[in-house]
């Protein structure tokens, strides 16, 4: 009875101070009702009310509440076959992209690329990569075939997580082995670029995400890249870009926001597409000096081949459910 009663007079206030709010208020603002308005003024909305500055009109229990968490469980669209993305490619083509190497393709600025997706597929990152005016473009396409169960796009996200992961993978380079990435991390933010690490494993889908990282390149030492996730209908983008130059010893080699390598993941009825396309600028009197698509196609090596380890760590983590939590940022 006595919470009643405080909330018959809460309402009764209202019904008093309201009428004074409705005097301060333009003729205009009175008169000019949209269409949008109308057609959902029968819907319940939330309007501020009065401040009450008044400790003892209500309990302290009453001033607070738990509001859940904005997450929304999607259920799983059906899955589409490797054909409907790329439906055009040759019986060796198709061959090549279940080896181990997949298939890759490189071109400069005034020529086409090789693997072309499906216009209706909703997959475009050759439009994404050009926007950045490259002057060199490597395109990559591989299958991953499923191992001890179907991976979804949880599963994606968490083998894209383990960022510390990367610096461990070589490359054999004529019978040599080489470490490309001498030291891979997480950074606290563009401006505060000290080492932070990797989250621990998520259960919850982010519609996008960004992180700040530092690569050790083996060639061109410190490479300070911002990645970017998105999560679309059927997969996982993942996008990397220089937000620092590139120098080499005192010399700039690459300004900032001239290199970007961006990575589509979509579980497909087959296994795991992977598909990539690398685009960087760099003026022709470097690029002349140095083999320029070997040094790309030995990064997106390493790239993919950690994605693909990661995917096998993800086989070994059991999920029960049919549904994608998917966290929506406020």
């Amino acid at each position: 009875m006595k919470i009643t009663g405080k909330i018959i007079g809460l309402f009764f206030l209202l019904a008093i101070v309201s009428p004074l709010w409705a005097e301060d208020e333009s003729e205009d603002e009175k008169n000019t009702i949209s269409e949008e308005t109308q057609s959902v003024q029968d819907e319940p909305s939330l309007s501020k009310g009065p401040y009450i500055d008044d400790d003892s009109y209500f309990d302290d229990d009453s001033l607070f509440f738990n509001a859940p968490p904005l997450v929304f469980e999607v259920p799983v669209f059906e899955t589409r076959s490797f054909n409907n993305v790329f439906p055009n490619l040759s019986p060796r083509q198709k061959s090549t992209v279940r080896s181990n190497i997949g298939i890759r393709n490189s071109f400069e600025r005034n020529e086409a690329p090789t693997l072309n997706p499906n216009p209706d597929s909703g997959v475009d990152l050759y439009s994404q990569v050009m926007a950045k005016k490259p002057s060199h473009i490597i395109e990559a396409l591989i299958l991953v075939p499923y191992g001890k169960r179907e991976l979804d796009l949880l599963d994606i996200y968490n083998a894209l997580r383990r960022i510390k992961n990367i610096q461990d993978f070589t490359l054999k380079v004529r019978e040599k082995e080489y470490k490309i990435f001498q030291d891979t991390t997480r950074l606290e933010s563009a401006q505060k670029r000290k080492p932070i690490p990797d989250p621990p494993q998520a259960d919850t889908l982010p519609l996008s995400e960004t992180m700040y990282l530092r690569f050790v390149d083996l060639s061109m030492g410190d490479l300070y890249l911002r990645g970017d996730i998105s999560v679309s209908l059927y997969g996982l983008t993942y996008s990397l870009t220089n937000f620092r130059d590139v120098s080499y010893s005192i010399f700039k080699v690459m300004s900032a926001e001239r290199f970007t390598a961006i990575i589509y993941l979509e579980p497909v009825k087959e296994g795991i597409l992977i598909y990539s396309m690398s685009g960087l600028y760099i003026p022709s009197f470097v690029s002349n000096r140095i083999n320029l698509t070997a040094s790309m196609n030995y990064r997106i090596t390493v790239l993919i081949n950690w994605i693909t380890d990661g995917l096998r760590k993800e086989e070994n983590t059991i999920k029960g459910n049919h549904f994608y939590q998917i966290q929506k940022d406020d």
